[in-house]
């Protein structure tokens, strides 16, 4: 894992300023700013239609902005593909965790990244498993995941190891940055708890987190910071301990703060 190599906790490691983005007539960034920095999770927060899909597709790379900067440690990028971003230490685990449920947990993590074999063995294509298998358990064991069969195929496990195995292949091959979507969704009280203890791991190796989540307890529980849209763009953003549930409310239907309106 290379969490956070070379980046201060606290220091931006991704920036987005006046991000625009048009689908035809359809405005769904209207300069929107966003950032997010090593060590920290940040969430992203919105009602829907507020902009967040398309803003993290652009971060991903899955878009390209119409306008606005995008800047990686300080420096401007132009990505135009999600493989870009991943040369970047940006990694993305959506809803769906695209996980191959016929494959083992390490199988997965290794997934389109296999090591091969040294020598001849690897340049006809043989892949080194003993290596994937200690790898991937280093990892897990370095974010306290605890997967009750290493050996079983990733369909045979609960929805939150599955999530468990989908943020620890994230985290193995980001540097800077994984974002989230919807990490929670669909899982137990229990699962939940689990998955947001594994989300702050992550973020104290040192990786920046980007946390997308309509579950406004879980956002206040586990972020460091908290970044509101509202009709493509950012009109708030909250420090921990700054914001409780109605703040949040407040800020995604009208865009304004509880003490602007006080």
């Amino acid at each position: 894992m290379t969490a956070g190599v070379g980046v201060a906790v606290g220091t931006p490691v991704v920036e987005a300023r006046g991000i625009r983005k048009s689908f035809g007539h359809v405005e769904a960034l209207r300069g929107a700013d966003f950032e997010a920095r090593a060590g920290e999770v940040t969430a992203l927060i919105g009602d829907n239609g507020a902009g967040k899909s398309t803003l993290v597709k652009v971060l991903s790379g899955v878009h390209t902005a119409d306008d606005g900067e995008l800047l990686i440690d300080g420096k401007p990028v132009r990505p135009t593909s999600p493989q870009d971003i991943r040369a970047h230490g940006i990694e993305t685990v959506y809803q769906d965790l695209a996980l191959a449920g016929d494959l083992t947990p390490y199988e997965n993590v290794f997934l389109g990244r296999e090591r091969r074999k040294a020598g001849v063995l690897g340049r006809v294509g043989l892949v080194d498993r003993r290596t994937m298998r200690e790898e991937t358990a280093k990892v897990f064991s370095d974010l306290n995941v605890r997967i009750k069969d290493h050996k079983a195929h990733v369909s045979a496990l609960s929805g939150g190891q599955q999530q468990s195995v989908a943020i620890t292949r994230a985290a193995m091959w980001a540097s800077h940055l994984v974002i989230m979507d919807e990490p929670t969704a669909a899982l137990g009280v229990a699962q939940t708890k689990s998955v947001l203890a594994l989300i702050r791991r992550v973020a104290e190796s040192g990786i920046g987190v980007v946390l997308i989540s309509h579950n406004m307890p879980d956002v206040l529980e586990v972020s460091d910071s908290i970044q509101v849209l509202r009709l493509g763009q950012r009109v708030a953003a909250f420090r921990r301990g700054e914001a409780q549930v109605p703040d949040l409310v407040q800020a995604m239907t009208s865009g304004t703060s509880m003490e602007e309106t006080s």
